[in-house]
């Protein structure tokens, strides 16, 4: 880019294994990074320090994107520093079980921080964005989403609902020179795929044999926040070793 200042992106879930190796992509591609978690500020802290010990450039924040009251108010705190030009779409949860013995508050919680938390992390960043005529807006749903999921209704309703949301954004947002795209992650390495998946499984389920690595699902984010993936733009792109 022409200017010196570096651009900033916000990374939600940005203290999780994949949102982690996310942060620190964008980090070695010049971007600041502003780590969001949850409500553990301190894991998004350890993913800062992480950032900071490469040269990189990165700040924590922590609220709750289903709270639409408090996720304004930081994200106003955040645009009073100046325009966000990148937004990482990643924090989302599991309450997993068969439909049938589903709770309604299974139901909603997972709905409200993928679907309510994309809006609400989302609809704040789109002027500031359009104002400065570029933006790079890039959510992380699932191959359950693509493909469906036993046990998992509630999460690949909510995950196939950024689908639509992003193909009919990209087309609002296109001639303002934002992108705004959806990857699909298979089984990736981690705290949550280690216990489910075993080896045996994973070979079975898999074509490629093995599960994802963070760092290659944050390889495929980075492009898609580069000036070089411009024109890539509503797109679902799958990253499960040949699951579908």
């Amino acid at each position: 880019m022409s200017s010196s200042i570096p651009r900033r992106a916000l990374v939600t879930g940005g203290s999780g294994d994949i949102g982690g190796a996310i942060c620190a992509r964008l980090a070695t591609d010049g971007m600041h990074v502003i780590v969001h978690a949850n409500a553990n500020l301190a894991r998004a802290e350890q993913v800062v320090d992480a950032i900071h010990h490469e040269g990189g450039s990165a700040q924590a924040v922590a609220f709750d994107v289903a709270d639409g009251v408090a996720t304004r108010a930081a994200l106003d705190g955040l645009l009073a520093d100046g325009p966000i030009a990148v937004l990482v779409n990643n924090a989302g949860i599991h309450e997993d079980g068969p439909m049938a013995g589903m709770s309604e508050e299974q139901w909603r919680r997972v709905i409200d921080v993928s679907v309510h938390g994309f809006f609400n992390v989302t609809q704040p960043l789109l002027l500031p964005m359009a104002r400065g005529r570029w933006g790079r807006i890039v959510s992380v749903s699932s191959v359950a989403a693509v493909l469906g999921n036993r046990g998992q209704v509630n999460y690949a309703a909510a995950k196939s609902a950024l689908h639509g949301a992003s193909k009919s954004l990209a087309r609002e947002m296109a001639s303002r020179g934002i992108s705004v795209n959806v990857v699909a992650p298979g089984v990736i390495e981690g705290r949550m795929a280690a216990d489910a998946f075993p080896a045996d499984m994973l070979k079975q389920m898999v074509p490629a044999g093995r599960a994802g690595r963070p760092d290659e699902v944050a390889a495929l984010v980075g492009f898609l926040c580069s000036d070089a993936a411009g024109y890539i733009n509503g797109q679902v792109i799958g990253i499960n070793g040949g699951m579908g």
